[in-house]
């Protein structure tokens, strides 16, 4: 009987020493909601290897006008959230492209930031064309660079009659996108070009005038 007392003694101390809420049924919801609550976050909660996304980046420092080859490349893994709009997620979608700036080491090669449709259209609007031009003044190649504003003006026109002819602005607002490199000889002419960016139209009427006149521009 001794020892029945003595369990009996035991039982109601660790009844005692039990929180009073343990024991209550609305402990018990909340602890169990609380479990529900966990597990669907755990269920629902993205895994971040989902979030990461192939980009194309650069692989050194690289030089405007550059032919972009396999060896200035690299595909990295990039959380999406920061990923730029129209970044290349293809090594072979750049190789052969020109670059139409300078890109530092790490940089996401992005569609505007290589020559092409894309770039125009970023640049001059819907339907741009991207026209070569070479200058009548070389040295303005040194003073312009890629988003610089400028206007188009042609000189007079080598086919007709040149008298009484006055410079004829051609285009207004063009944007430059890339300037040719300097060459690493001076010897002989300077074929270095400009690229600008200008809509359809425009763009045509400057590239044919550019054939028998010559063209220079102004800067903004």
């Amino acid at each position: 009987m001794g020892d029945s007392l003595n369990a009996s003694w035991v039982s109601r101390l660790r009844h005692g020493l039990r929180p009073d809420w343990s024991r209550t049924a609305q402990a018990r919801r909340i602890a169990a909601g609380a479990l529900v609550v966990l597990a669907a976050v755990c269920a629902f909660r993205p895994d971040p290897a989902d979030h990461q996304i192939p980009v194309v980046i650069a692989a050194h420092d690289l030089t405007s006008g550059s032919e972009l080859t396999a060896d200035d490349l690299i595909v990295e893994s990039r959380p999406a959230a920061v990923v730029p709009a129209g970044s290349l997620g293809e090594i072979g979608a750049a190789v052969g492209a020109t670059l139409a700036g300078p890109a530092r080491r790490g940089e996401v090669v992005t569609d505007v930031r290589i020559l092409g449709a894309r770039l125009a259209q970023a640049t001059a609007g819907p339907d741009a064309r991207i026209v070569p031009l070479h200058l009548t003044d070389a040295a303005l190649l040194d003073l312009l660079r890629p988003g610089d504003v400028v206007d188009v003006l042609a000189g007079a026109d080598s086919s007709v009659d040149q008298s009484g002819q006055r410079p004829e602005v051609l285009a207004t607002d063009a944007r430059v996108v890339l300037v040719s490199a300097r060459p690493k000889t001076l010897a002989g002419a300077d074929d270095r070009i400009v690229l600008v960016a200008l809509p359809k139209h425009t763009a045509h009427a400057v590239a044919g005038a550019a054939l028998l006149r010559s063209i220079t521009v102004t800067l903004r």
